[in-house]
């Protein structure tokens, strides 16, 4: 009879033991499928660079809105090479600030787009721009004068969507 009992224990036992692993298996993981990024806008041809007088035109009216808006930006205008027209910090603005709004104007003038698609590109999941040194910020506008690009104009101080709104009225001032 004990020989009984334990038998009855132990079968009961070893079934569970055997069984758990397969109990404990799972699907496999199915990844998740990324969110489209969007497509890059139709390349506009590169004209003429911006003149001095343009530039001072473009930091003048994003400078009026960041000093509307209460923000201390440091505004910068590049040619459609990258070469630097104009930068302005104003009275306030970080100082790291100085290099990030060059870096945003160059890279929107360096790849013919805002920054801003970039931006949305690594929050889609593809880091294949920042590889190739563009920079991700919000904040870098073309400066389209005669449906070409003639530079390009970087904010930087605030937030991205801050830096946006001062680059994209900066480059509204020239069209």
């Amino acid at each position: 009879m004990r020989l009984n009992i334990a038998l009855a224990l132990l079968v009961p036992t070893a079934a569970a033991s055997a069984a758990g692993p397969v109990l404990a298996q799972t699907a496999p993981q199915v990844p998740p499928t990324p969110a489209p990024v969007q497509a890059p806008p139709p390349a506009l041809p590169y004209g003429r660079s911006v003149t001095l007088a343009e530039a001072k035109t473009v930091v003048a009216a994003a400078e009026a809105e960041a000093r509307r808006q209460g923000w201390s930006m440091v505004i910068t205008v590049v040619e459609p090479n990258g070469a630097l027209v104009l930068s302005e910090k104003m009275d306030g603005a970080q100082y790291g600030s100085n290099d990030v709004a060059r870096r945003k104007a160059e890279t929107a003038a360096n790849f013919r787009r805002p920054t801003s698609y970039f931006q949305e590109a690594v929050k889609g999941g593809t880091l294949n721009a920042i590889f190739t040194g563009a920079l991700a910020i919000e904040g870098g506008e073309l400066l389209i004068i005669d449906g070409k690009i003639a530079g390009a104009v970087g904010a930087s101080g605030g937030s991205g969507a801050q830096d946006g709104v001062v680059a994209r009225t900066g480059a509204a001032a020239v069209k």
